[in-house]
């Protein structure tokens, strides 16, 4: 009793730096944030209650619902693809094989790249003159676009770039391939299931708690991982095309000093990221998360 008891104590005592950092860099500034939603505030004058007139003007504000339409679309665009992509590359890469610890890394890579540099790198890589990408489609006579500078190809351009960041949902998907057993594999080709149905009877029910995960983080990841490339490539242009919500709240709070619409912004942000989750688990059905990791 009394070593459970030190057993307990121990991983409190671990667990103490840990929450006392997200309850002064993560608990109190939410809730600032949430108090100065309902206020008028400048950053030179003290705030002034405003009730829920921040979130009235939000809802009738235009260049509001640009940047919530432009969002719900990255989201639409990147998650399913990403998830795709991602679960591909863990079961190409899942076998020990020759040269499997450098296509591990190479997978990683660019997830360690700087925001800042990533997007930089991407600033090349479109450039619609000199940039690769129309270098490459012009030797294959396939049509070239302008890909930052038209508002048809600017968003679906940063969606691409977004879609080589998956290191960390690989890395998660790999472990979970690697935590099923090869004895269900044995077991079901014995009984003549052919690839597909290893795949389909196996290994997706039993990684779907693991795929679960992957989405929820790149939902929230995808919702707040805008701004950087948005910033530097686009500036949320051409024409509002790529205004996403996080670009929309730092020009609002710093740009404009309106803290409290930039804050009411963020708690709708967090609601709205908070209702994708839920909408997901609801589908889902929590894909037996609960007893399966």
């Amino acid at each position: 009793m009394r070593t459970h008891t030190r057993y307990r104590l121990s991983l409190y005592l671990l667990l103490t730096p840990f929450l006392a950092g997200i309850t002064l860099l993560v608990v109190i500034p939410a809730g600032l944030s949430f108090a100065l939603a309902f206020t008028s505030y400048d950053a030179l004058s003290p705030p002034v209650w405003r009730g829920v007139q921040n979130y009235r003007h939000l809802l009738a504000d235009d260049l509001f619902r640009r940047a919530v339409v432009n969002s719900l679309t990255f989201l639409a665009l990147t998650v399913p693809l990403r998830t795709l992509i991602t679960l591909g590359l863990a079961l190409l890469l899942r076998r020990p094989r020759r040269g499997i610890r450098f296509y591990r890394a190479a997978v990683y890579m660019p997830t360690v790249i700087p925001g800042v540099a990533y997007a930089l790198i991407w600033l090349w890589i479109l450039n619609p003159v000199y940039g690769p990408l129309n270098l490459v489609l012009g030797a294959l006579n396939l049509p070239t676009a302008a890909w930052l500078v038209d508002p048809r190809t600017a968003l679906p351009a940063l969606a691409l770039a977004a879609l080589f960041q998956i290191g960390e949902g690989f890395v998660v998907l790999l472990a979970g391939l690697q935590h099923i057993p090869d004895d269900y594999y044995d077991a079901a080709a014995l009984d003549g299931a052919g690839r597909m149905a290893l795949f389909r009877h196996v290994t997706l029910p039993l990684l779907a708690p693991w795929l679960f995960l992957v989405i929820i983080r790149d939902i929230i990841a995808s919702a707040q991982n805008t701004f950087t490339p948005a910033l530097l490539m686009t500036g949320g242009g051409p024409y509002y095309a790529t205004l996403f919500l996080p670009l929309l709240i730092y020009q609002t709070a710093f740009d404009r000093f309106r803290f409290g619409e930039g804050a009411a912004m963020t708690t709708l942000l967090f609601a709205g990221v908070g209702g994708l989750i839920m909408l997901v688990w609801r589908i889902s059905g929590g894909w037996g998360y609960d007893d399966s990791v």
